[in-house]
């Protein structure tokens, strides 16, 4: 198998009964294990966390958000400081998105046309005009070790024509941002749209690998489809994508969406259901989530999980329960270290099933325990 010489992903291992697959991902700052959840630091901090509480729950790899650091502190200044790693103080690997989710997120703020889109701060409500030539030169300012071209994603449902016309837009922005790409340190992954319709993701599939990018996003997922429609689309679209380069799912999510796209061939996750969640009271656990304001856990003296290893634990549920009801800034802080450890652990836990090729029985054990998380949405509490 041909791996790439600037950011060789490595085949370790392949599962037996599903498309798991072991591997690593060389990059500038370091080997990212796969598969891998990378936390959200959106504006250059995991929120809440120190990067030692990030690195203790065994992170590899932080996404940035393009969007966010370029409008502040502004890639140039982060430049000028070294980069995003020195700026932050986070020496291992870093990929970040194009700013082509907050072009989908703003909804009726903005407008795409073309030559890029045009949308409303949202510090000051100045006019932003992000093109796809703008979002790598940011990237490529911050100095991440992933940079994702700039996309068109539209919201689930949509019309065949709206779904055509931003996934054959999105194929010319991804031209757009590799031809104008200078540094040879950052990878860039291409990225496929196409809504639910098996067509057009596998010509937005065959069209990014013309061409030619170091790995391959699959993109306008969990954004409104029910997760039956997701598996199929990762059914569909990952045997069109190389063996010997990484594939990323962006944006998702639930436990068991991670374990069911491991098992469909994906590599690389990232969403902010952990630590939002946490900082709302509520705790990922390995039999379903338990909500900590519910007065249930008032007296509580067991820990949230008994074999996790995370500060968190340390404390019984009585005490995380207090935290939030007093208002205390701890609280938020513990339960998203405490997620985030439940997210790698699961991780680790899929990788090493992955090895001992027994992935299968690892994924019929998930489905049982993980079925009825919240959705990628869900950030509530019970009082």
């Amino acid at each position: 198998m041909a791996y790439s010489t600037k950011f060789p992903y490595r085949l370790l291992a392949r599962d037996k009964d599903t498309s798991a697959r072991l591997g690593e991902l060389h990059l500038p700052h370091g080997v990212v294990r796969t598969p891998a959840f990378m936390p959200v630091g959106t504006q250059g901090t995991v929120k809440g966390l120190t990067n030692d509480q990030v690195l203790s729950t065994g992170a590899d790899i932080l996404l940035g958000n393009t969007y966010h650091l370029g409008l502040r502190p502004g890639s140039k200044l982060v430049a000028e400081l070294g980069g995003l790693h020195r700026f932050m103080g986070w020496e291992k690997p870093i990929l970040t998105d194009s700013g082509g989710f907050q072009i989908f997120s703003l909804g009726e703020m903005n407008r795409v046309s073309e030559d890029g889109a045009t949308f409303k701060s949202h510090l000051d409500g100045s006019t932003i005009h992000l093109r796809p030539e703008d979002s790598v030169r940011i990237q490529e300012e911050l100095g991440s070790d992933i940079a994702m071209v700039l996309d068109h994603v539209v919201a689930l449902p949509a019309t065949r024509e709206q779904v055509r016309d931003a996934m054959e837009r999105s194929l010319r922005w991804a031209q757009r941002c590799k031809d104008c790409a200078v540094r040879d340190d950052q990878a860039m992954f291409g990225i496929v749209q196409g809504g639910l319709d098996p067509d057009m993701r596998i010509v937005s599939a065959q069209g990014l690998q013309k061409i030619g990018f170091d790995g391959y996003a699959i993109g306008g997922l969990s954004v409104g489809e029910p997760p039956e429609e997701m598996q199929r689309i990762l059914d569909l679209v990952t045997p069109h994508l190389p063996e010997d380069q990484p594939r990323y799912l962006m944006g998702v999510g639930r436990p068991i969406d991670l374990v069911e796209g491991i098992a469909r061939g994906v590599d690389m996750f990232d969403c902010v259901m952990p630590t939002r969640n946490g900082r709302n009271a509520l705790a990922f656990t390995a039999d379903g989530p338990l909500r900590m304001r519910n007065a249930c856990h008032s007296r509580d003296p067991s820990p949230i999980e008994a074999d996790c290893p995370c500060i968190a634990c340390r404390h019984s549920r009585a005490y995380i329960r207090h935290l939030f009801q007093a208002d205390e800034m701890l609280g938020p802080t513990l339960l998203s270290i405490h997620n985030l450890t439940f997210y790698q652990r699961l991780m680790e836990r899929a990788r090493r099933a992955i090895s001992q090729g027994c992935f299968g029985e690892f994924l019929q054990e998930q489905r049982k325990r993980l079925e009825g998380a919240p959705s990628n949405q869900d950030t509530t509490s019970a009082p």
